[in-house]
């Protein structure tokens, strides 16, 4: 089921139970003294005066200008995480934190940790994941760059929403609040910037209930430049998005060659078309081959990948149409498959070679013994790809205690 962006609550903030700790505000760090300080103390004051049973967490990155008693100074709890990267600490923020909510944001200044009701009145009022909207709550001059505001982030999440129904407008947006227990669940692993994408695709494909609500992005208070590296950090969200989406990585583009090369198998091979006085459409005939043969393989991808992730928990398990087509993909099935195409292609081969005892050797067309010969070669590649895939997807959805365990709730 898709997951629905909807309208902001109300920022009147209920009653919380003052009994344990609500809300975890995680900021990661690595070299913010300049700016950690003020972060906090906002953050702080924040909780103060809205009245929630708080904290502040600092996951430290490994800073070396003091950022971390600066941190504790102003009254944040400071974890340590040796393991480089911004999803890296974020994730040990999360594991770390004591609070039913978590809210995390860069340490940094252009966020405004003093301004969070909205936050809070989301996920009390049941909200999994409530992202932040730069573009709808204003960025503020010199805050962003160009490249970033008009290329980068619009193109990106355009990508997210297009490759995974999501509906969040802004993906990358720093400043996001999640029912800690949810995000757990979500079994996050990606190290480095790319995170901000998993979080929201992995939520998107779990069910989990979205809410998106406007934030004002400030220009950063540090003198020295940024950790993200736009380029680099750009590639890796993409190659991420790529790669947890196996139906546009491999899928689509794989059945688009498979219906292109079919057609052309068609007429080439009937000699319905044959360009060049016939010696052209045999080199087309033959890429046609190639083309059906290559799409073949990334549809066959397509099904391994997705069983693949699913197995590992990268992705969610694969339900409705899909489960039941895959679940009818046994290696006994493939098997077959495969047997029936090889026998045909030994068949084609043979036609193919007794056509061609009889056929003009100087004849400048295509030869029917060529075009029959071509099909047969591409028929027997289709029917070992189909066994050796029938035997990895085999491997792939061996049965497992978890996988039982979770198949049974």
């Amino acid at each position: 089921m898709a997951t629905q962006v909807e309208e902001p609550a109300s920022t009147a903030l209920p009653p919380a139970d003052s009994s344990e700790v609500e809300l975890t505000i995680v900021m990661p760090c690595l070299n913010e003294a300049e700016t950690v300080e003020a972060c906090v103390a906002e953050a702080r004051s924040y909780l103060d005066r809205a009245g929630i049973n708080g904290e502040v967490l600092v996951a430290d990155n490994g800073s070396t200008d003091g950022s971390q008693a600066l941190a504790r100074n102003a009254g944040a709890r400071v974890i340590a995480v040796p393991q480089k990267g911004y999803g890296s600490a974020l994730i040990a923020g999360i594991s770390a934190a004591k609070g039913t909510y978590v809210i995390m944001g860069d340490a940094d200044q252009s966020y405004d940790f003093g301004d969070l009701d909205v936050f809070v009145a989301e996920l009390r009022g049941g909200a999994d994941l409530v992202m932040g909207n730069r573009f709808a709550g204003g960025i503020e001059n010199g805050a962003m760059p160009a490249l970033h505001k008009y290329l980068g982030n619009p193109v990106l999440s355009r990508i997210g929403r297009l490759l995974f129904r999501s509906p969040v407008r802004d993906f990358h947006c720093g400043l996001r609040g999640f029912r800690r227990d949810r995000a757990l669940n979500l079994d996050l692993r990606t190290t480095g910037m790319e995170f901000a994408s998993e979080l929201v695709v992995k939520a998107t494909l779990s069910g989990q209930r979205v809410v998106e609500v406007p934030t004002k992005l400030r220009p950063d208070g540090r003198s020295r430049p940024p950790h993200l590296r736009s380029w680099r950090d750009g590639w890796r969200h993409l190659r991420f998005l790529l790669l947890y989406s196996p139906r546009w990585l491999f899928l689509y583009p794989g059945a688009a060659a498979m219906l292109v090369g079919v057609v052309g198998m068609v007429v080439l091979g009937s000699a319905l078309w044959a360009p060049g006085q016939g010696r052209f459409a045999e080199a087309l005939l033959i890429a046609a081959c190639g083309l059906v043969t290559a799409g073949f393989q990334a549809v066959l991808c397509a099904v391994l990948a997705r069983e693949f992730a699913a197995s590992q928990r990268l992705l969610p398990p694969v339900r409705g149409r899909a489960r039941h087509i895959t679940a009818k993909l046994k290696l006994e099935t493939g098997l077959v498959a495969g047997l029936v195409l090889i026998i045909t292609s030994l068949v084609l081969l043979v036609v193919s070679l007794v056509t061609s005892a009889h056929s003009n050797p100087v004849a400048l067309a295509a030869s029917p013994a060529f075009r029959i010969g071509a099909i047969a070669v591409t028929v027997g590649v289709w029917g070992v790809q189909a066994a050796l895939g029938s035997w990895l997807l085999s491997v792939l959805t061996l049965p497992r205690l978890g996988a039982l365990t979770d198949a049974d709730n």
